[in-house]
């Protein structure tokens, strides 16, 4: 017997599928009315949906940041789409919203693990994702993760959704932990100190920096020791520039980052710093320069 396909059925349809009216309708009329058989049907089409995205690009998003009740765990999340439109839309930012604190209840090993939990509505995280990819029409990725738990204060700092950092700081106070999350989106350091730079970049560097000692024709001539001697102050600039102690501090470029902590007795054990998009393949907007821009003005 046919069911009638009603404005009441489409509506049930659409409140429980997310998909759109005529979607609902078409699906309701192929299954001659039957709720259950046509959200079974769009479940399986919404899956292959998804699937046939899943090669697009997805280099746009969000960072997610959730933080325990007593402050010593923090989960970070990038979750991406194609478009920044798609990453500005309130169930997009939800369901990363969703995905971090999924990521610090659960805390799994990987993110296969991650994307097996459950939510709230029941759903797991990957099914929440391709019904999500089913209803906006773009490919979305949760692309990495990390929960970072200490007994040490975690100090956060999140740009406009597009950059997300943690430090652990023993030592200090709320203020400086803030103002060093803040260093750690706006300058990007690579490392925490020199003793954290592998070796054989480091010997990479100091080569380079010999051989540009080399040419120099006020150095030509002469040892390689007086070459490697001389080049030492070019090798501790570099090695400054992509630490975070040796940085200089946002907030003070006439003092670096290893002094401050020095000043307050404090220390960094460790920093995560996350930003969309990060060595995808697509032009990315300068948005540590931003974040260094505000800091400043502030």
């Amino acid at each position: 017997m046919t069911m009638a396909v009603t404005a009441e059925s489409v509506k049930a349809l659409r409140e429980r599928t997310g998909a759109g009216m005529m979607e609902c309708k078409k699906a309701l009329v192929d299954a001659n009315g039957d709720i259950e058989v046509a959200a079974e049907a769009m479940r399986k089409s919404g899956l292959a949906k998804a699937d046939k995205k899943a090669g697009r690009i997805a280099a746009e998003g969000v960072v997610a940041i959730d933080r325990s009740a007593d402050g010593k765990a923090v989960a970070l999340v990038e979750v991406n789409s194609e478009t920044d439109f798609v990453a500005r839309e309130k169930d997009f930012q939800a369901f990363a919203a969703a995905v971090a604190h999924a990521a610090l209840e659960a805390k799994p090993a990987d993110l296969d693990g991650l994307l097996a939990v459950r939510l709230p509505s029941g759903q797991t995280v990957e099914e929440t994702r391709r019904a999500l990819i089913a209803r906006i029409g773009e490919n979305i990725s949760v692309r990495r993760f990390e929960v970072v738990t200490s007994d040490a204060p975690l100090a956060t700092y999140v740009h406009g959704s597009r950059i997300g950092t943690v430090v652990v700081l023993e030592g200090g106070d709320e203020a400086l932990g803030h103002d060093l999350a803040m260093h750690v989106a706006a300058i990007n350091p690579r490392y925490l100190s020199a003793e954290d730079v592998p070796a054989e970049q480091v010997e990479k560097e100091r080569e380079i920096i010999v051989a540009q000692a080399a040419a120099d024709p006020k150095l030509q001539g002469k040892p390689k020791e007086v070459l490697v001697k001389a080049s030492e102050g070019k090798l501790r600039k570099f090695l400054g520039e992509i630490t975070l102690l040796g940085q200089p501090f946002v907030k003070d470029d006439k003092q670096v980052v290893g002094d401050v902590l020095k000043r307050a007795n404090a220390k960094i054990l460790r920093y995560v710093r996350y930003e969309v998009g990060a060595g995808i393949e697509k032009k990315q907007e300068d948005f540590a320069a931003e974040v260094m821009a505000q800091v400043r003005g502030a």
